[in-house]
């Protein structure tokens, strides 16, 4: 997919799943999350950039973690994830933490600005995560640290089939690099080659666990990356896409609702 459309449907999927997103998926994500603020190791006084900042999680989180003299700023590609953020923070008076719309692989910030940076579930979707890297190896202060969570082996999320069931119903792809970074060491080698140095690398098995199928397809149509595909689709083809993806985790089915396996891989590294 050429990468101005890949950008598009990225923010336009988003701006749809925004209102869903933080139902469906704050527990299920609760894992990775924890998992990238203790690789953070946040301290009071840090200036933490949050990439790919979703509905704010893990940038309120942080912003708790640094206090008031520390500052937080998240950032994303969807407007109305940025939205939803700035509403949670007024709601609970972090004050310390901001939100602007902006694309990962084009910060529109300052050189060596920040102490600490984050990016959770979202350097899958960026068209040039290597460009975004670099991006992230600019801002960040010589000896900052960088921690980066993604989805990990295609063959251990057995809800990956979701992707090939919405690409039969599409022209094109969308998410056509979604599980390549967490192959092998691909985001660690990424990393180096954005010029950080690997403190840690590994992988991280989870379970993401549905009431009943409902719950389960609304958090893969509804809340996530095929948002903008789903909303286009007619009738027939809900019905059918949903059919296949039932029958998908069909293996994960247990006698209360579903227990889906997943997999992620977490990448400390310095600048």
């Amino acid at each position: 997919m050429e990468a101005r459309l890949q950008r598009r449907v990225q923010r336009y999927g988003w701006d749809r799943a925004a209102t869903s997103y933080e139902p469906l998926w704050r527990t299920q994500l609760a894992t990775a999350q924890a998992e990238l603020m203790r690789h953070a190791a946040l301290v009071a006084g840090d200036r933490v950039l949050d990439v790919a900042c979703g509905t704010g999680g893990a940038a309120l989180d942080a912003a708790a973690a640094v206090g008031p003299h520390g500052s937080v700023v998240g950032v994303d590609l969807s407007g109305r994830m940025i939205d939803a953020a700035r509403r949670r923070a007024a709601e609970c008076g972090a004050v310390n933490a901001t939100f602007e719309r902006m694309d990962a692989e084009d910060l529109a910030l300052p050189d060596a600005s920040f102490d600490v940076v984050l990016c959770a579930l979202g350097l899958m979707y960026v068209p040039d995560p290597a460009r975004a890297l670099r991006e992230m190896r600019r801002v960040l202060r010589p000896g900052g640290r960088l921690v980066v969570v993604v989805w990990g082996d295609r063959s251990l999320c057995g809800w990956s089939p979701l992707f090939s069931i919405i690409d039969g119903e599409v022209e094109t792809e969308v998410c056509p690099l979604f599980f390549r970074l967490g192959e092998n060491d691909t985001l660690a080698d990424l990393c180096a080659d954005a010029s950080f140095d690997i403190l840690d690398k590994r992988r991280m098995a989870t379970t993401l666990e549905y009431a009943d199928a409902d719950e389960a397809c609304r958090a893969a149509f509804v809340g996530g990356p095929v948002a903008l595909a789903w909303s286009r689709f007619d009738d027939d083809v809900r019905a059918r896409v949903r059919r296949c993806y039932i029958e998908a985790l069909e293996p994960w089915k247990r006698e209360r609702g579903y227990q889906v396996p997943a997999e992620f891989v977490v990448v400390k590294a310095m600048s």
